[in-house]
């Protein structure tokens, strides 16, 4: 191997370790969805937990895409645990309750505020359900 050869393979593993190094410092907060981490668990490469992700999801325009069309296995898969609304705390109950969905196959995603509405076992909307 020559020097030149050494010296190339330094200046791309230096460009690596910046790139995503100073992506981190850019996105440190577990909640934004420009956080490395987040960005790679939506891309199914890194594991997170359930509140980090679903905080994450607040602030990610493109947060339908990790639900929509998916059926209840995928998204089990995907977010560990769904509660049913008789599962959910009494203030998501009461909110489902008192919805336009009430009539609707729902589950809540872990102990968050997303609502996912089912038709036909595949995921129709997300909602998050907050002041009701």
């Amino acid at each position: 191997m020559t020097r030149s050869h050494i010296l190339v393979g330094l200046i791309v593993v230096l460009a690596v370790v910046l790139f995503f190094g100073g992506w981190a410092m850019i996105y440190p907060s577990p909640s934004d969805p420009q956080n490395m981490k987040y960005v790679l668990w939506k891309a199914g490469l890194y594991r997170v937990g359930l509140d980090r992700a679903t905080a994450a999801m607040v602030g990610d325009r493109d947060r339908d895409r990790l639900v929509l069309g998916r059926t209840k296995a995928q998204l089990r898969n995907k977010f560990g645990y769904l509660l049913s609304p008789k599962d959910a705390s009494p203030y998501l109950r009461g909110c489902y309750q008192s919805s336009p969905w009430k009539s609707k196959d729902v589950l809540f995603i872990g102990d968050s505020s997303w609502m996912i509405v089912f038709d036909d076992d595949k995921a129709t909307s997300l909602l998050f359900v907050k002041g009701c």
